[in-house]
């Protein structure tokens, strides 16, 4: 990590596609490893509930599930400001203090929900320390690639993802922003029994919302009725998030998301990778799926 900035902005916003930068064997969007000692030294709170994932892999929908149950199935309360305002990403840094996750939480008073793609090694201390909830949230990696792939196209300050092939080969060697998903979604797992981690999957909570939602609120110490439980469930449906503004980015501006490229919220789906993957590197990344997780029995579906 050399300290250069490695993408540029203004006060309005980005110029030109940040490059990766190594932060403890992790590589990182440039701004990001350029104020690292920040992020290291974050202060948490102990009523903070940190959401962590791999990217693309069901955050928002997380997260506003989360600001739902805070807010008691509240829609209005929970439509006061987009999402990257309620619930700051932490180490997002950006040109413009309004778009920097880390600014804003040092300005917020606590319970803060937090978003983070950090792997668990690299989480600041603090949050061991104050003994946040973390809610983590693994996505099967075909459709977490392929999801990523579309959102390197049209999130202008992610690295160039170049062609699918390309891309594919990258993930599967862990040499995209924020590392390797295999290491990612093991490190969580396996520490999940110890720290006071509720581990959920992108598939079961597709296939069962409700049942999904109430292990959340259990999680955080809320008591909702059903009602509620439902409401949250309907409100957060790919469908609802997609047409809500203040769920869909749809603030963000064209200068950092070409919408023309996709969508932030594309389709949500579960086995989106039959469209994408071709027989020969099904059968390749199958192998090599294999043998990344021979050391950890994680129960993924590809299909539901």
């Amino acid at each position: 990590m050399d300290g250069r900035m490695e993408c540029s902005g203004s006060g309005k916003g980005w110029e030109t596609r940040c490059s990766l930068q190594d932060v403890q064997g992790i590589p990182l969007l440039g701004p990001i490893a350029t104020h690292w000692k920040r992020v290291e030294t974050f202060k948490a709170f102990p009523e903070d509930v940190i959401i962590a994932t791999y990217p693309k892999a069901g955050t928002t929908w997380t997260q506003e599930i989360v600001d739902l149950i805070f807010n008691h199935g509240d829609a209005d309360k929970v439509r006061r400001a987009p999402t990257h305002f309620r619930m700051p990403f932490l180490e997002m840094t950006a040109p413009n203090p309004t778009l920097s996750g880390l600014t804003q939480l040092e300005t917020m008073e606590p319970p803060r929900i937090i978003k983070t793609h950090l792997p668990i090694q690299l989480l600041p201390n603090t949050i061991w320390e104050a003994g946040c909830k973390i809610i983590y949230v693994a996505r099967n990696p075909k459709d977490s690639v392929v999801s990523y792939f579309h959102f390197d196209h049209m999130n202008l300050i992610q690295p160039e993802p170049g062609p699918w092939p390309q891309y594919l080969d990258r993930f599967m060697k862990g040499k995209l922003g924020w590392g390797s998903w295999y290491d990612h979604v093991k490190g969580y797992w396996k520490e999940k029994e110890k720290k006071n981690i509720l581990y959920l999957f992108y598939e079961d909570m597709k296939e069962y919302p409700f049942r999904e939602i109430q292990k959340i609120m259990e999680f955080l110490g809320y008591q909702l009725s059903g009602e509620v439980v439902g409401k949250i469930a309907q409100l957060t449906s790919f469908a609802a998030m997609q047409g809500n503004p203040m769920a869909n980015y749809s603030s963000v501006p064209d200068t950092i998301f070409n919408r023309q490229a996709s969508q932030f919220l594309r389709k949500g789906e579960v086995g989106d990778w039959q469209n994408h993957f071709s027989a020969e590197e099904d059968a390749a990344f199958e192998a090599h799926y294999i043998t990344a997780m021979a050391d950890c029995s994680i129960p993924f579906r590809f299909l539901i």
